[in-house]
């Protein structure tokens, strides 16, 4: 059997972190006052200031000037460093300059991640009060956090574990059976909305028997016992339509492509159109708005 050519892998960073003077470092976006003033600058000064730099700055070789560096990623970080007096710092040191390609594959942090780390660190021996202060939190804030999964089911988890979900949206995946939290998560999803106005309107139209033990719901306000029926119903409808369409999307996908080609392809002939126009002007009309609202989408 003939042996795959070798294909060299060229690496994303240096194989060291590299000492850097922070005065040779020339920064792609300007951190303002206002910056500066936000929960998340206090949040990142806070975390420095308790533990010291986790994530070092990724910084790449200037191609202008010999000894200087561009940042990548980290500009909150090195701001936090310099308004410090801090001289030097570690850094990663990446190979490519261009700070879209390297920002487009950091995935930032989510809640359930959060959640996990926080656990670990206090299996470690961590305590709640220092990992409030390297976050910039109250304590409360980190009880909430520990306890977060409490009452969600697995499935649910593995499903939302790398979404952008808030606090509140957990508190009310509480209040539904294992099964509609899964539900719930699946509809979430689908419909791209993970926010907690959408995750209580689906609990509002959860039926009784879907909800989790011991919790009774309130009667939404300007809403009869009828309404809520009907809203229940309506939602049971739309999970069972969601599942059908989802089952059949992309059989439906790929026969409007290759539809839509083919009829972008006559739309090209001129003599094809010139007959549409003559005889079938509506016809033609639907032609050229379906091409376009597809290639728009596209």
């Amino acid at each position: 059997m003939a042996r795959r050519p070798h294909i060299a892998v060229r690496m994303s960073f240096e194989e060291r972190t590299l000492t850097v003077r922070l005065a040779d470092i020339q920064p792609l976006k300007l951190v303002s006052e206002e910056i500066k003033r936000s929960a998340k600058y206090r949040q990142i000064a806070a975390s420095i200031a308790e533990i010291g730099l986790v994530e070092p700055p990724v910084v790449a070789r200037s191609r202008d000037a010999s000894g200087k560096f561009l940042l990548l990623d980290g500009h909150l970080r090195l701001e936090v460093l310099k308004d410090s007096g801090l001289v030097e710092i570690d850094c990663l040191v990446s190979t490519e300059d261009e700070a879209f390609t390297y920002n487009k594959r950091v995935n930032r942090i989510a809640i359930i991640q959060e959640h996990r780390m926080i656990l670990k660190a206090i299996e470690k021996g961590v305590s709640e009060a220092r990992i409030a202060k390297a976050l910039n939190v109250d304590v409360a804030s980190i009880r909430r956090r520990r306890k977060l999964l409490d009452g969600i089911c697995a499935e649910a988890v593995e499903l939302l574990k790398e979404k952008h979900l808030t606090l509140n949206t957990f508190s009310e995946l509480r209040k539904l059976a294992p099964i509609r939290q899964i539900e719930a998560a699946e509809l979430m999803i689908a419909m791209n909305n993970f926010s907690n106005s959408y995750v209580r309107s689906l609990v509002v139209a959860t039926p009784r028997g879907q909800l989790a033990a011991g919790y009774t719901p309130r009667q939404p306000k300007g809403l009869s016992d009828e309404q809520v029926a009907l809203m229940e119903r309506e939602s049971a409808s739309l999970a069972r339509e969601f599942k059908v369409a989802e089952q059949t999307y992309g059989t439906d996908h790929l026969d409007l492509v290759l539809a839509v080609g083919y009829v972008s392809k006559l739309l090209r002939n001129g003599k094809v159109v010139g007959y549409l126009a003559k005889h079938f002007q509506e016809l033609l009309f639907e032609f050229q708005r379906i091409t376009e609202s597809e290639s728009t989408a596209a």
